[in-house]
């Protein structure tokens, strides 16, 4: 699986209709959506699809057709997404009227494309599940620690100074049972 992690958009034509093409992160949806809906105020439609993973780890898919026929729009935009195995993403087509109809199969197609082509200029990052951990240290350790999490590319989320230093982690399960090698006996995981 795998998603994006900024905005990327693509044009695409068929019989005179345009077919603006955006994907970008789930959690920029709505900003996005409200957004194009200033930027394109003579668009007819603006349909969408989105892919996320909810808490549970279990996939939540939406999308809408936006008065295009039923079926013909916001299900293929979808389909291609999760073919894609993309997730904790969303698309949306604006789509400029050209005055031919497609007909159902023509918009099926014309959606579908859309959504591939934005995929292939689109720059994705694998998706790994994160645990999050603490870690404790010493002041005198900070700074060696924060290098050694920064040289195994580990997100530090947040440092809490009181008695000691505690950083709160996050990192896959592999990256966890490898820097636990690394990591010195002062050093206690919380």
């Amino acid at each position: 699986m795998k998603f994006v992690q900024k905005e990327f958009s693509f044009t695409f034509e068929e019989k005179k209709s345009k077919f603006i093409a955006f994907l970008f992160p789930y959690s920029m949806f709505d900003e996005i959506m409200a957004k194009l809906r200033i930027e394109h105020p003579k668009a007819r439609h603006f349909v969408y699809a989105y892919r996320y993973l909810n808490e549970f780890g279990q996939i939540v898919e939406n999308s809408s057709d936006d008065g295009e026929p039923k079926g013909t729009s916001g299900k293929p935009s979808l389909a291609v997404m999760a073919g894609a195995q993309i997730i904790n993403s969303a698309v949306i087509i604006v789509r400029y009227f050209g005055g031919i109809k497609l007909g159902t199969g023509g918009l099926v197609r014309a959606y579908g494309d859309s959504v591939n082509e934005v995929i292939k200029i689109a720059t994705f990052k694998e998706y790994q599940k994160l645990i999050i951990k603490t870690l404790e240290c010493e002041y005198s350790e900070l700074s060696l620690l924060e290098y050694l999490l920064n040289q195994e590319e580990i997100n530090i989320k947040s440092k809490d100074f009181s008695t000691n230093v505690k950083l709160t982690i996050e990192l896959t399960n592999e990256q966890f049972e490898h820097l636990n090698t690394l990591l010195s006996r002062n050093i206690k995981v919380l």
